[in-house]
């Protein structure tokens, strides 16, 4: 696997654990978005993008200078892969939205697949693109029992292009 790295914008933990239970996975490190530079994306061939979704469907706060960085950025020859929380109960209209403004800000980057939206439980959500989601999805509110084996099972098919 190439260099890899992965950072997350954390508000209340759940992504930040998120991203740490994805890192230990993979053994690599993991970085709070504020400490994310352009550095970050010249030193690393794969990037691993993680928000909440907050509102109606916006990113996480610290995710908005973030962004900058990524629109700013020479993202070709990058591999991206995106994964969001979000709560499908409560925000069954915008669940895990704020995945979708990180898959705008790559774009330029090989991003690779998301998830199917088979087995979730959700209204509407501008990260489904092409009937599927542009990441991974996450709801450690409702669905905390299937987070582990979604994450297993994202890895294993992504990691191969890594």
């Amino acid at each position: 696997m190439k260099k890899t790295i992965v950072v997350f914008g954390s508000t209340t933990g759940t992504c930040e654990e998120i991203a740490n239970t994805i890192a230990d996975k993979l053994g690599v490190e993991a970085i709070n978005v504020s400490d994310f530079s352009e550095d970050t994306i010249k030193e690393n061939d794969n990037l691993i993008l993680g928000t909440s979704t907050w509102g109606s469907g916006e990113l996480q706060d610290d995710w908005y200078d973030g962004v900058e960085v990524l629109k700013n950025a020479d993202l070709s020859g990058k591999t991206v892969a995106l994964f969001g929380c979000g709560d499908s109960e409560s925000y069954s209209d915008t669940f895990c939205g704020g995945m979708k403004e990180l898959y705008d800000a790559c774009q330029g980057a090989n991003i690779l697949p998301g998830v199917s939206t088979d087995g979730y439980t959700f209204d509407d959500s501008d990260a489904v693109v092409d009937g599927k989601f542009v990441g991974l999805a996450l709801d450690n509110v409702n669905e905390d029992d299937k987070t582990e084996e979604r994450i297993d099972a994202w890895i294993e098919a992504i990691k191969p292009r890594l």
